[in-house]
């Protein structure tokens, strides 16, 4: 169902928004004020704010249990809802055309693919101090897919190939072209050249720049001539849900589009490594200048995360590895795409 934004006078805006007590639990009375800053912070979208949110515009589910996920992720905030349903507030303007993408596209895609991924169950409208569209989706059993607790690499690294395959596949008629909706991801990798020489000098004193930037230069080089395709745009271990050490579940499509499919294939360097990264190259039907655009953009991710990780405390380091599931540190999948670069 999509909601209407009412009439700012009405008792309908007033419930959306916080201002009148609505559905069967009562809200305690809120400073407004607080409620009304915008933007709101990360830090403010809280299990109350969600708890406002459903009691306004969704009460039929107001008295399930609510809890923050585990390991959230950076565009959403994200909440489990009862048993069998999420939360999601995107958690900057930034990520809020994504929102209708998802609602819009997921149901398409979902009939043509072997694992499961996010379905929408019910879109939401800005409410309780809180300024952007959200969603409710129906609950995905599973863990992200880090090295511990994936049971066979190779395994795994197969049926991702074969997922992104058959994503792949998908008739592209209507699909948003690559663009700010998906930072791009599907779109030209040149879009981000002048952050990653940025970042290469200013890394200079820790990484081979000369190599780092010969593998840059190599992806910008190598050309697309393929037909646009599906793109995930973010096939990060966090994004990967396992079950049982099986891969079941791929979630947070936000940076899909439709383009190059070249952003889909970092995970090869940043958890996937000997039999498995050639499993993964041999069973993806990508040309092989793809892998090079590849190559560039786990180059990108690396250097930015590395950069970040060098002005984080040592726990609050790991804890940033935690949450995008690489097999080893950003500095350390650096390394190893200059040594495979140079090994060509």
């Amino acid at each position: 169902m999509l909601w209407k934004v009412p009439d700012s006078q009405s008792p309908e805006y007033r419930s959306h928004f916080g201002l009148v007590e609505s559905g069967p639990r009562k809200m305690a009375k809120r400073d407004l004020a607080t409620w009304a800053r915008c933007p709101m912070d990360r830090a403010e979208i809280t299990t109350e704010l969600v708890m406002c949110l459903l009691d306004c515009q969704f009460p039929q589910w107001a008295e399930l249990p609510i809890s923050r996920v585990e390991l959230d992720g950076w565009d959403n905030t994200t909440f489990r809802l009862g048993d069998g349903m999420t939360v999601r507030l995107p958690s900057s303007d930034a990520y809020v055309a994504q929102v209708d993408k998802e609602h819009r596209w997921l149901p398409v895609l979902a009939d043509h693919l072997p694992l499961a991924i996010p379905q929408p169950l019910e879109r939401g409208v800005p409410g309780c101090g809180y300024t952007r569209p959200w969603s409710i989706y129906r609950w995905l059993e599973g863990q992200p897919a880090t090295f511990e607790r994936v049971g066979d690499l190779t395994e795994f690294a197969i049926d991702l190939a074969e997922f992104l395959d058959a994503l792949y596949s998908i008739d592209t008629t209507g699909g948003p072209p690559a663009g700010r909706h998906s930072f791009f991801r599907g779109g030209p990798l040149a879009t981000y050249d002048t952050e990653t020489r940025a970042t290469i000098a200013d890394l200079a004193n820790e990484i081979d720049a000369d190599a780092a930037t010969g593998v840059w230069e190599a992806a910008l080089s190598a050309p697309w001539t393929g037909q646009p395709v599906w793109v995930h745009g973010d096939v990060a271990p966090s994004n990967l849900l396992v079950v049982d050490g099986h891969l079941r579940a791929v979630i947070d499509f936000g940076t899909s589009a439709v383009g190059d499919p070249a952003c889909d294939t970092v995970i090869a360097w940043t958890l996937l490594t000997g039999p498995s990264r050639e499993a993964f190259k041999t069973r993806l039907p990508v040309e092989e200048n793809t892998w090079v655009r590849g190559r560039g953009w786990a180059l990108w991710k690396a250097l930015i995360a590395h950069a970040e990780h060098l002005h984080r405390a040592p726990h609050d380091a790991y804890l940033a590895r935690l949450r995008i599931g690489w097999r080893q540190s950003p500095r350390s999948v650096i390394d190893d795409l200059l040594t495979e670069h140079g090994n060509l």
